[in-house]
This record gives structure tokens, C-alpha cells and sequence, in this order.
């Protein structure tokens, strides 16, 4: 009998196109959002007011947010500001992989065509003893996965 382990949600590299793949740039702490739900359209029954049909429509896809610690001389910092504060905004694929304990991808989340669209950064306090982390919010058109 075989036993199963299922992998572990800490070990995952970021890579966008353009970036390093090896380079701080790839380092984040958190990613969240890596969802998608078909969208339905409702259209009453004709003649039976009791029954409600759902149609597909297409495929949603929820919003990217990746957090690290704040890296302000970056280059993807570079581009998040001239997308967002400059609004020259380039589109660029992102590969989310989840590793295996030999640091090879088991699971890559292609996105496609994404571009930030928010960045923030952690509260300050000086009663707390935290880093500053930055949070960058990505939209994106769709995303594939695949199996390495």
C-alpha cells in the first residue's frame, strides 16, 4: 500500500516574465487568490414561475495577491510603480510553482497577461516588533496548470 503525503503549502516560487527567476523577485511569503468559478446566467422557466434555469457563461477568475517583505529598489517594484502611478501598464505572464522537497515544480499556475492593479504595505507601529510587508494585487486574464 502506498501512502500519500499531500505537499506542503511553503515551499512555492513566483517567476514573471521579464524577472529573474532566481532573483529576490521570485520571494514571496504569501500568494492567495489562485481561484476560478464558472459563472452562471439565470433566465426564469417559461410557464413554471417555481423554476429558475442556470446557464454557464464563462470562466472567473479571482484576483492574484502576493505579500513579502517590502523590497522598494526592486525591479518589480520598478514596474509596479509605472503601472500603477504612470499607468504604462505592460502585461506580463506569471508562474506561481509549487516545489517538491528537491525543489522541482510539481504544480505550475500559468497567468496569463497580469498586471498590478493594487500595492500596499503593513501598518507601522512602534509598539510591535514586525516586519513591513508589502502586498501586491494582481489581475490576470486566465491561468492553465500543469503537471512537472
Amino acid at each position: 500500500m502506498t501512502v500519500y503525503y499531500p505537499p506542503v503549502g511553503f515551499h512555492f516560487k513566483v517567476e514573471v516574465a521579464g524577472f529573474g527567476g532566481d532573483s529576490l523577485d521570485s520571494r514571496f511569503s504569501d500568494v492567495s487568490g489562485l481561484s476560478e468559478e464558472l459563472s452562471t446566467e439565470e433566465i426564469a422557466e417559461g410557464g413554471q414561475n417555481r423554476f429558475i434555469q442556470k446557464y454557464p457563461v464563462r470562466a472567473k477568475h479571482s484576483e492574484l495577491t502576493l505579500k513579502r517583505g517590502l523590497l522598494p529598489r526592486s525591479e518589480l517594484f520598478k514596474w509596479i510603480k509605472a503601472c500603477i502611478e504612470e499607468f504604462d501598464i505592460t502585461p506580463r505572464d506569471m508562474d506561481i510553482k509549487l516545489l517538491n522537497d528537491e525543489h522541482e515544480p510539481l504544480l505550475t499556475w500559468h497567468l496569463v497577461n497580469a498586471y498590478p492593479i493594487r500595492w500596499s504595505v503593513s501598518d507601522f507601529s512602534a509598539s510591535s516588533n514586525s516586519l513591513v510587508v508589502e502586498s501586491i494585487q494582481f489581475y490576470y486574464q486566465y491561468f492553465s496548470v500543469s503537471r512537472s
